[in-house]
């Protein structure tokens, strides 16, 4: 199969080059200087339409590929200067000639031309044609994005532009769920696009740009087409299916409205096909647009989630997943200097997991086979309102407050097998795990341009969290021995119950004097206070329905835990030709109690912690970053609790009040080239990270139980993470690139009182290739090898893929995508192969509002995947049992 995709590509290329002219040359001003970035395009004289179009590079060349035979109008456009317009006729030959812009005015037709660029630069912005890369089978942003040159969307709804992340997602200049990318590249329809604009070196606060090192942020504004503005636009579809026992069925309205002064989005989606439009892990991790803001201080402390583990599906897909979502997203304009803003996301969501897995003990060997069956509920809720007032250039007040509330439960059966010194006994475990935890969080921003030379900046920031865990194994076997546990009982039933709170104040003031227009100096006097309660307490329940309360203090735990930073920081930016420097010290003062078992302990201490960064700015789009960090890293109160926390039936857990700091160094290069000549994108990421008096963990095991307690370790943690890509386009239709990654890490912690060293070593190679024609099948092509290799073991996964679609007829689109999954260990002991297919015909009629689909999942009938992982421990293969094929009919009205 793979030789034959390959072919059509070769083929496709090849009858490309056979029926094109080149045409090149260079594009200069009128002292002969070269005019980077300059946009030329040749419109066909026969036709209208626009052929071949390009952008020069840093030798202000361009080059063209045209038909030959054929009269074009060549209309060349660069900012400042008048746009030009020459006349050509192609032959058979390839041609070459120069082009001189003239410098006297500015033109609005050079305005025009630029907007009908299918990729144009004017600043720090690059903005895209959407309709230039449509083919005609997009129905949603994301299979825009996938297109355009430089842009990658993963699986997670995650958007890439020239290797950096998204960070925010606006359509006509307001905030699209703030924080998250997923919903917009999942709903916003593809009909609706006009442009896509992407924010290079995008400071949220236009009095601080420049300030500070803006160069990794990245933001993205979708411009609607004209006939979306001020109507209400969408979709609303309904579908029914049918799998081998029982029926599917989907309805998903989305209406979106947008004018000048306010907007409003509705989206919805009810279903059993699979579809989570918010997953359990994008709600821990959706910050609502939250920055990092203490990220200049020198410190990390991070409150850590008391989830208990509930399990996350992997790329969405379960034995069974029914989904019922609603979310609102509004902005409106009071005025011109107060915008409000908000959104609000309720979800249901009902998952039934099944799974086999093996863990094996790296020291012992000893193993632990399990079979799972697994039922989730999860009720999310995450709502968020914001206000900024601007009334003027000099002044800006922003205010923020984000609400996140759940409730889940995760009840599981499973039958163990637990390998021991080669003796095997088995036995029926159930679990319960439930939690409502509940968290706000608050901003507050004030930022005031004195004069040109003196800026200030306020930022405060609180998170209250209110988590409850509970836990319950009920076991045939007996896990721990523990004081006051009732021994003998035919069901070992044990209980724990958790709260924990959190009170967390950040609050920095910023004050910046600009030196000189290229330099600039910072001083920060910043605050982190910190207060926790934790509280928990384990008990048993007896065969005759008694409670027996486990009441000594190993069982329980009362703490409170203060954490307080004050920090005083100096950074000097400075731009001297082609670098840019920032040098930084901040000096620290902390202050930590943790009061339990009726005594206090505390630290009283001082810091000083430097932090570096350089760029340098090669070309004007190709840059080398280099970054280093010292900083220290606290734990919060989890790992300070002395007594005994329940992880799960098998392990149980020990805090240490004693638990001191850990310091890290991070060094990190980072390397970047995008042409736009020929969308050349080169990206290389570099990090090295040693950590000494890491916090690490003592374990020891009773065949596969484990009892652990935190300790500061003597020796370092090291890692190293690395990263590359190459990608460009090829004659317009094509687009090709390859990415490695890797992460290599080497931990030191003590089992049985032995001190071990582990190491992981995990890479990944990533290759594709793709056309993108308006008249002819699309397909793209790739494969994606990952290597884990983990202490004593190495697991190997081969995925080639493919994807195929086709607009034909002006009415049909047919789309097709296949995976290939060969997944098989070093010995061979553990040897797979799976596939998943899919495919979808969509018939609508050119302007129709209704659209007709046939849709099929798993069109192979898969049942499971696999998937490995390392916990510095063991090393676990899991082998997870996947939704069946179904087929789907739906319609859909567009609005």
């Amino acid at each position: 199969m793979k030789n034959i995709l390959l072919f059509v590509i070769l083929l496709m290329t090849s009858i490309s080059f056979a029926q094109s002219v080149r045409f090149d040359g260079f594009i200069q001003d009128e002292q002969k200087n070269p005019l980077e970035m300059a946009n030329i395009m040749a419109v066909n004289n026969g036709t209208k339409a626009m052929d071949s179009y390009g952008i020069t590079n840093d030798k202000g060349k361009f080059q063209l590929t045209l038909k030959p035979n054929t009269s074009y109008t060549v209309k060349v456009s660069y900012l400042g200067m008048k746009s030009k317009e020459i006349a050509i006729s192609t032959k058979t030959e390839n041609m070459v000639q120069n082009i001189v812009m003239d410098g006297s005015g500015i033109e609005l037709e050079g305005v025009e031309i630029v907007r009908e660029m299918p990729v144009s630069i004017k600043g720090d912005t690059i903005v895209y044609n959407a309709d230039s890369f449509k083919s005609g089978t997009e129905k949603k942003l994301e299979d825009v994005l996938k297109k355009l040159p430089g842009v990658e969307v993963n699986a997670d709804g995650e958007i890439e532009v020239e290797g950096k992340k998204v960070s925010k997602l606006m359509v006509e200049g307001k905030d699209f769920f703030d924080g998250d990318t997923k919903l917009g590249v999942k709903n916003i329809p593809a009909d609706a696009i006009d442009k896509i604009q992407v924010l290079r070196n995008y400071n949220e606060v236009g009095a601080l740009k420049g300030l500070e090192n803006d160069q990794d942020n990245v933001a993205m504004n979708i411009k609607l087409k004209e006939g979306k503005k001020n109507f209400w636009f969408g979709d609303m579809t309904a579908g029914i299916g049918v799998a081998e026992l029982d029926s599917r069925y989907i309805i998903n309205p989305k209406l979106f409205y947008y004018s000048p002064k306010y907007s409003i989005n509705l989206i919805t989606n009810f279903n059993n096909i699979g579809e989570l439009p918010l997953t359990a892990q994008d709600y821990f991790k959706f910050t609502g647009g939250f920055k990092n803001m203490m990220k200049k201080g020198g410190s990390n402390f991070n409150v850590s989630s008391n989830d208990l583990g509930i399990s996350i599906l992997r790329n969405n897909r379960a034995k069974e997943i029914e989904t019922k979502f609603g979310a609102t997203n509004f902005a409106y304009s009071v005025n011109k200097a107060w915008n409000i803003s908000g959104f609000g996301i309720l979800s249901t969501s009902k998952t039934d997991l099944e799974t086999k897995s093996q863990t094996t003990i790296l020291d012992s060997g000893d193993q632990q086979k399990r079979d799972e069956l697994t039922h989730q509920k999860n009720n999310l809720g995450l709502f968020k309102l914001s206000s900024t007032y601007k009334p003027n250039d000099k002044f800006q007040f922003d205010y923020d407050i984000l609400t996140k509330l759940s409730k889940q439960n995760e009840d599981t059966d499973l039958l163990r097998e637990s390998v021991v010194n080669t003796i095997s006994a088995v036995e029926t475990i159930l679990t319960n795990k439930k939690q409502d935890p509940t968290s706000v969080n608050q901003n507050l921003s004030l930022y005031y341009t004195q004069s040109d030379k003196n800026i200030f900046a306020f930022e405060m920031q609180h998170l209250y969290q209110d988590e409850n865990p509970f836990y319950n194994a009920n076991l045939r076997s007996q896990p721990f021995d523990l004081s006051g546990y009732i021994s003998g009982q035919n069901r070992n039933d044990l209980n724990q119950d958790r709260f924990v709170k959190t009170n967390k104040l950040d609050a920095k003031l910023d004050y910046y004097y600009m030196v000189t227009p290229k330099s600039n100096f910072n001083i920060t006097l910043g605050n982190t206070y910190s207060y926790q309660d934790f509280n928990s307490h384990i008990f048993q329940m007896l065969d005759n329905g008694d409670r027996n309360d486990l009441n000594s203090a190993e069982n329980n735990n009362r703490v409170n835990y203060n954490f307080n930073d004050v920090f005083l920081g100096f950074h000097y930016k400075i731009l001297t030709g082609k670098f840019t420097l920032t040098p930084g010290v901040s000096l620290h003062s902390y202050a930590m109690t943790n009061a339990q078992l009726g005594t206090d302990y505390s630290q009283n201490f001082t810091k000083v912690l430097p932090d570096f960064f350089a760029l340098y700015q090669i070309k004007k789009s190709e840059t080398l970053t280099y970054n280093f960090s010292l900083s220290n890293d606290f734990t919060d109160v989890n790992q300070l609790a002395a007594g005994y926390v329940l992880s799960d039936y098998s392990s149980l857990f020990r805090g240490n009040r004693f638990l001191e700091n850990a310091t890290s160094q991070v060094h990190s290069l980072r390397y970047f080239k995008y042409n736009m000549f020929n969308f050349e994108n080169i990206f290389a990421n570099a990090t090295y990270t040693k950590k000494v008096d890491a916090i690490k963990t003592k374990a020891d095991f009773t065949g596969i139980n484990q009892s652990s307690t935190p300790y500061n370790s003597n020796l370092a943690d090291e890692t190293f993470t690395g990263m590359g890509s190459y990608g460009r386009s090829f004659l317009k239709n094509y687009k090709a690139s390859a990415v490695a990654s890797f992460n290599w890490s080497k931990f030191n912690n003590i089992q049985n009182n032995v001190l071990a060293t582990t190491e992981s070593f995990v890479q990944s190679y990533t290759v594709r290739a793709s056309t993108n024609y308006k008249n002819f099948p699309n397909l793209e092509v790739g494969y994606n090898a990952l290597i884990n290799k983990y202490s004593g073991s190495t697991y190997y996964t081969d995925k080639p893929f493919a994807r195929l679609d086709y607009y034909f007829w002006n009415s049909f689109s047919f789309v097709s995508e296949y995976e290939f999954y060969h997944y098989y260990n070093s010995n061979k002991t553990v040897d797979n192969e799976y596939d998943f297919l899919s495919a979808s015909l969509i018939y609508q009629k050119k302007d129709s509002k209704w659209e007709y689909k046939v849709s099929a999942t798993n069109l192979l009938n898969t049942t499971y995947l696999n998937d490995d992982s390392f916990s510095q421990f063991s090393t676990r293969v899991s082998q997870y049992t996947v939704q069946p094929r179904y087929i789907i009919f739906s319609m859909k009205y567009n609005l």
